[in-house]
């Protein structure tokens, strides 16, 4: 095999399918990123067994041929090159050479005989939605997936489609995060849930474009992401989802709308008296005219008032900090209503359309802070 390459190319390709490198695996082949040129266009491929990342990238073909060369030591001389033509040769015994400018390295690869292609998924059920909207839900939503594989499904996020609109749903067992988009078509029902990990790396690697679209195809084991040169695969998380919209209620004894620029800062502040893994509530005293926030712990202590609009009854109530905060950042309202029932029911943060919707439960706390 013979390439000419653009390094700018060759690196951006590198890094997009590195993200489906397993960071460890007792397979050494699922360690390579393949190049293969065999169909006329250089495509590289990685495949961890559950996540699989191609793309193409431009270049000249001056030999047809297929290496698969250890991705770290790949994507480290790539981004060390000087910026000029890649010269990449392989011989028959797979042994490569990668020259540029003066500088010139040669490495032991793999035939690519063992390597795990991506699956073959078929593409009949498809939704569109622009790289914008895909990037901006993941980032509003992923935040309250669960960090552990204890429960499989809290680890994933729901997509479901129902006619043209489509919900994306991620928990943690302490929150709940909700999504719903109008999408430009109607589609059939579907309900699949995507690894949160999946979700991470697509949002990564997605230029977000609002002019650009993703293409979204869903199968009963795999999901297939298309946008621009790249395509992405994944398997799905089995089984049964929450059943969410019980969780849901659209009772309140409470309703303020504040700031939301303000509170974020009130919060903010207030953590500074909260150690690393300290796990200190901050207590909202909800009153006519204003909400005193207010935290208590071994560093010291802080209160704030905050100005707020007021429907129903007064409240005292606890919440984790960190999960406040999570919520209301990806909100990009000047304002936010928060709706309360009483101090042991979650609160809900959502717009009146309910584009968005947040839960989060309180937190029990001593009234002596």
């Amino acid at each position: 095999m013979k390439l000419t390459l653009n390094k700018q190319n060759l690196l951006s390709g590198v890094q997009t399918v590195s993200r489906a490198v397993p960071n460890k695996t007792t397979m050494s082949i699922l360690e390579c990123i393949l190049i293969n040129t065999n169909n006329n266009n250089i495509v590289l491929t990685a495949n961890d067994m559950e996540l699989g990342i191609e793309t193409v990238i431009d270049g000249n073909i001056e030999e047809k041929g297929m290496i698969a060369l250890d991705a770290k030591i790949l994507l480290d001389i790539v981004r060390k090159l000087p910026d000029d033509d890649v010269f990449i040769e392989t011989d028959p015994t797979c042994k490569t050479v990668i020259t540029c400018g003066k500088a010139k390295f040669t490495i032991i690869g793999k035939t690519g005989d063992d390597f795990s292609y991506l699956p073959e998924v078929d593409r009949s059920e498809s939704i569109l939605i622009s790289q914008f909207t895909l990037k901006e839900v993941v980032r509003q939503t992923i935040f309250s997936i669960a960090d552990n594989d204890n429960n499989k499904l809290m680890s994933g996020e729901l997509f479901e489609i129902k006619g043209d609109s489509l919900k994306v749903v991620s928990l943690d067992g302490h929150r709940i995060s909700i999504r719903n988009i109008k999408l430009k078509e109607s589609y059939d029902d579907k309900k699949v849930v995507v690894p949160g990990k999946t979700l991470n790396e697509v949002s990564r690697i997605l230029p977000g474009g609002a002019d650009k679209d993703v293409t979204i195809s869903f199968t009963n084991n795999h999901i297939v992401f298309d946008f621009d040169n790249t395509t992405v695969v994944s398997r799905l998380i089995e089984g049964e989802y929450f059943k969410i919209d019980q969780m849901l209620s659209s009772d309140y004894e409470t309703k303020i709308n504040i700031n939301k620029k303000e509170l974020v800062e009130c919060i903010d502040r207030a953590t500074l008296m909260v150690k690393e893994g300290d796990k200190k509530p901050v207590i909202l005293n909800i009153t006519d005219e204003k909400m005193e926030l207010r935290i208590s712990s071994i560093l010291g202590s802080m209160n704030e008032d905050i100005d707020i609009s007021k429907e129903g009854k007064d409240i005292l109530i606890g919440f984790n900090p960190k999960f406040m905060l999570d919520a209301l950042r990806v909100i990009d309202d000047e304002t936010v209503d928060i709706y309360m029932v009483n101090s042991k029911s979650p609160c809900f943060i959502r717009d009146k359309e309910e584009n968005y919707i947040y839960l989060i439960l309180p937190v029990n706390f001593t009234t002596v802070q």
